[in-house]
């Protein structure tokens, strides 16, 4: 059974700085072949893209709220996917997930359709 397990959310002001982490469980022995994406779900709304790094960590792909402030990237020897988050905002309260799809998304990187495995969320809330 593989998982996927994050953490590092938490309380910050706003221009604070947090890293979330993914690790992907010791059985997905694989990890490098897939591509991996950060999503994110305010209350109230939906579950909206981050970023997405491929298998390699060759290719990013953000948002356009997270570009510029956001770095996604990875250690495969690790299984573990980061989000770097700088400079955060009151509207990037949210729960954070992670994702995984064993497909090759093309394009359509940014839909959470395309992701067929996924972490059970951090929450993280930034204070004004």
């Amino acid at each position: 059974q593989v998982h996927l397990v994050e953490s590092g959310g938490g309380l910050v002001q706003a221009g604070a700085s947090l890293r979330l982490s993914c690790t992907a469980s010791a059985s997905l022995q694989t990890f490098k072949n897939y591509n991996m994406a950060w999503f994110r779900q305010a209350p109230g709304k939906e579950r909206e893209f981050v970023a997405t790094i491929s298998g390699l960590g060759l290719n990013t792909q953000y948002s356009d709220s997270a570009e510029g402030r956001f770095t996604v990237s990875r250690d495969n020897a690790k299984n573990t996917v980061y989000l770097q988050m700088s400079s955060l905002k009151p509207e990037d309260t949210a729960i954070y997930y992670c994702a995984r799809t064993t497909y090759s998304t093309g394009r359509y990187y940014d839909s959470e359709n395309l992701y067929n495995l996924w972490g059970q969320g951090t929450q993280v809330t930034v204070s004004s």
